[in-house]
């Protein structure tokens, strides 16, 4: 009769436990690398934040897939008796048998190696992906881009969809706000105003702008007049502002926010689109004139 000891002996020896031995080891490998990665960049600064945090978020994404593939290898090896070398070895036929069913597969991990080797986005970029999703960078994987809409909702996109993206952090932003007023507005006036406003938003709004060696590298301004009829309403002015790329949206909203108060203090009569509206009555009679002439 077995003892204690030989039973649990047995039991260690077992094929499952080993593989559950083994996940265990995998899980808290893939666990201390995460948080040597996380620690390493807590207390270095080799790059700034939004790059640190994107590498971050690929090691997590490759440790997790390498991790995965151990896992299955090792699984096979103990409980079907396949040998890793001959798994590996029977990888070129494999391959072709399964690159038929995989190739979304290998195009979204080859799509998001191509995305961070060209350092297109970081985590934390506010960025628009195929004109169609606007939100913030939450994680970038080898075969997801996570993103987080303004609403909320997180978007999980594959890699191998993304066609085009437009990053609104990649360091200059130009705040650029049209300004449309009535033609029965006095365009030198109109312009002296806006150049005033512009000193009051280089003031407001000095933290937000642009600077190179403390130095700002181009202040809120009047671009001129850009339109004499925008759109059949009045006449056009542009401003502008190169700001910092992290407080772009809060730059822009600020801008408006002050335009639109000095037009109002200074009673400038902004363009107005106008509807004209027939009724049917008026559209047959019109109708019938033109056909008796």
């Amino acid at each position: 009769m077995q003892t204690t000891l030989e039973i649990l002996n047995t039991v260690w020896q077992h094929e499952i436990t080993k593989v559950i031995r083994f996940g265990f080891i995998v899980w808290l490998a893939v666990l201390i690398i995460n948080r040597m990665v996380h620690n390493f960049f807590k207390r270095t600064h080799f790059f700034e934040e939004r790059k640190e945090q994107t590498i971050e978020s690929m090691v997590r994404s490759v440790t997790k897939y390498v991790a995965t593939f151990a896992f299955i290898i090792y699984t096979l090896d103990e409980l079907f008796d396949i040998e890793a070398e001959k798994l590996l070895a029977g990888a070129g036929v494999a391959g072709i048998i399964l690159g038929l069913g995989a190739q979304g597969l290998i195009k979204d991990v080859l799509s998001g190696v191509f995305l961070l080797y060209e350092k297109q986005l970081d985590k934390g970029d506010f960025i628009t992906v195929n004109n169609t999703y606007n939100g913030t960078v939450e994680e970038i994987g080898l075969r997801f881009l996570k993103v987080r809409e303004w609403s909320g909702k997180l978007l999980t996109i594959s890699n191998g969809e993304i066609q085009q993206i437009q990053n609104y952090n990649i360091e200059n932003m130009r705040v650029i706000e049209r300004v449309v007023v009535s033609f029965r507005e006095n365009p030198e006036e109109v312009f002296k105003l806006l150049e005033q406003t512009c000193v009051q938003l280089n003031d407001s709004l000095q933290a937000y702008l642009k600077t190179n060696n403390e130095q700002v590298v181009e202040p809120f301004q009047v671009y001129g007049m850009t339109s004499l009829n925008a759109g059949f309403r009045g006449y056009e002015y542009t401003i502008i502002g190169l700001v910092d790329d992290a407080h772009f949206w809060t730059a822009a909203k600020e801008t408006r926010r002050i335009v639109a108060q000095a037009m109002f203090d200074h009673d400038i009569l902004m363009a107005e689109g106008q509807l004209i509206v027939q009724n049917n009555q008026e559209m047959n009679d019109e109708t019938s004139t033109r056909q008796f002439q």
